[in-house]
Parts: C-alpha cells; structure tokens; sequence
C-alpha cells in the first residue's frame, strides 16, 4: 500500500512512519521540512520524503498530495474543515481511503463516563468545535472512504506533558518532586485521559490494515484508563519518592495564584473526560501498550526531570 503520512515528523507521525514501513508500506512522508522525526529509526532510510507547507501552499498543497498516487492518506495536521474539504476534493478522484487525527475533545464537556463515539456531544472551544466539523463532514463523505481516530492527551519522549493540573507548568513537576504544597481547584476529581504517541500511531496503523471496519467509523485512542486530577499528582509525586501536598482551593483562588496556566487547567479539566476503547479494540483491534501514567513518566523523564533509574 502506497501511504501518504500528512505531518510525517511529527509526534505521531515520528511513530507512526516506522511502523507503516515494517508492515510493508510504501510511505511518502509529507513535512514542511523544518525539523527531523522526534525519534530516530533505520526506517525512515526507507522513506519518500516530500516538503511541502499546507498553510502556505493553499489549495495547491491537496493537488500536490493526490498526485503522489496515494493508497492511503494519513492526514495528522488538519484542524479547519475548509483545509479538510480542499484535500477530500482532490482525493476523490483517487479512490484513496483517508484517515484523520481528531481528539477527543469534540465531545465537550462529559455527561457520562467513559464517554462512548456516539455520546451526544457539546463542544466548544475552536479546537473541539472544528475537530467536530471536520468528523461530520468525513464520515457523510459519500465519494471517499473516510475514518477518523481521536486521541487524548499525547504523551510521550520529546512532546510537554499535560501535567496533573491540566497545564504545562513545570513548577507542577518541581513541587511533586520536593513535596512543596500544590494547589489543587476544586476537590481534584476531574479526570484527564492521556495515551503515548506509539498507541495512536497503532490506532492509524489498524485502521489501515483494516480499511472496511475503519470506514465510516470515529475511533478513541486513548489508554485503558484516565487519570483524576488527585491520582495523577499522588502516583506522579511517588516517582521522585515523595508524597504529593495537594491542598483544595476555589477556581477563584487557583487562578489568582496560577495566572499563566490557570486558563489551560480550566480547558483540560472542565472536560473530564475519560474515553471507553471498546469500539477501537472490538473493530480495529487496538490494545494500548502504555497506560496514561507511563506515558506521562516517559515524558518526563525524557524533559530531563526524571532519573530514568528509579
């Protein structure tokens, strides 16, 4: 199978490229070319590689990714649907089968959990509200065989872990790793639901291998079980051994003490999400190798903040 990987170098794709390659994929890896994959891998000697800018290129840029005679097209870095739409257009005449990254954030806030593809959905915010656009639109395709994979929060070596506060500050590292006090909005039972970058490039490379049960399908590929807000920081904080000095505040007060981050924690954890796989195991077969807190440990360690002895 001839497959065109859209955001080859990637986080996901650095993952991904590889594991096309040793299921004996033709891979053409579609990049701006401003920096190499995020791993290193005797695969990618294996590799077409192809500059090219979607921002910059326009309309042009789906042209020039349907005349690489696809099989296959992995679309990592779409996030407006009239991006997705001028791709599906040129595609078309192809008869290539499209897989696209979403996230699970187009649920918007959970109603129940886990949340299920099918739950209905309130999204808000643009980055869930395009994602959201853009499944609707690829699963009525009606002249392109189309399937969409949403993730959690990626994690993995080389890519800012989602802390257990729902944000990117690194003083949450550093209080959990000398026991300072950590402030916690609310009673800290918010759940987050993270999965390494390798199980949602094994959720792309299912959904290639097995193309009918993909098509016309959205996917969770996420671990087998999120994180609260309180467990991620207690089992977090014993990696350093240490136990983690969480103390309960309002949002009032978080975002007083936290102004820089408090505005992502609310985005992370209004949400709440946490993502049942059973459709992505039972269709797929998807079986996730990494559990959210390995993730997020590999992560860390790999940000220089974490013996990778202990």
């Amino acid at each position: 199978m001839r497959t065109v990987v859209i955001g080859a170098t990637g986080h996901i794709g650095s993952y991904l490229v590889p594991r096309l390659v040793r299921a004996g994929h033709e891979v053409v890896a579609v990049s701006r070319g401003t920096r190499q994959p995020y791993h290193e891998d005797p695969a990618w000697t294996r590799v077409e590689r192809v500059v090219a800018d979607r921002d910059a290129e326009g309309p042009e840029f789906a042209a020039r990714v349907a005349a690489l005679r696809p099989d296959a097209v992995v679309d990592l870095m779409s996030f407006d649907l009239e991006s997705t739409r001028v791709l599906v257009e040129a595609l078309r005449p192809t008869g290539a089968f499209l897989a696209h990254c979403g996230t699970i954030w187009v649920h918007g806030p959970a109603d129940a959990s886990p949340l299920r593809e099918d739950d209905p959905r309130e999204p808000f915010g643009e980055y869930g509200t395009q994602k959201a656009q853009i499944e609707e639109f690829l699963l009525a395709e009606p002249g392109l065989r189309c399937t969409v994979l949403h993730p959690g929060h990626i994690s993995g070596p080389g890519w800012p872990v989602i802390t257990p506060l729902g944000n990117l500050d690194p003083g949450v590292w550093r209080a959990l790793s000398t026991g300072a006090e950590l402030l916690v909005p609310g009673l800290g039972l918010e759940t987050m639901h993270h999965v390494h970058a390798d199980d949602v490039a094994q959720g792309f490379e299912l959904a290639l291998a097995r193309q009918d049960a993909a098509a016309g399908n959205s996917f969770h590929v996420v671990s087998d079980r999120a994180l609260t807000v309180r467990g991620f920081a207690r089992a977090a904080a014993r990696w350093w051994g240490r136990e983690a000095n969480l103390r309960p505040v309002s949002w009032e007060e978080f975002r007083a003490a936290y102004p820089e981050h408090a505005d992502a924690s609310w985005e992370h954890l209004s949400r709440s999400h946490s993502a049942s796989t059973d459709k992505a195991r039972d269709l797929l077969g998807y079986r996730p190798g990494f559990t959210s807190l390995q993730a997020a440990r590999a992560a860390v360690q790999a940000m220089g903040l974490l013996d990778p002895a202990t």
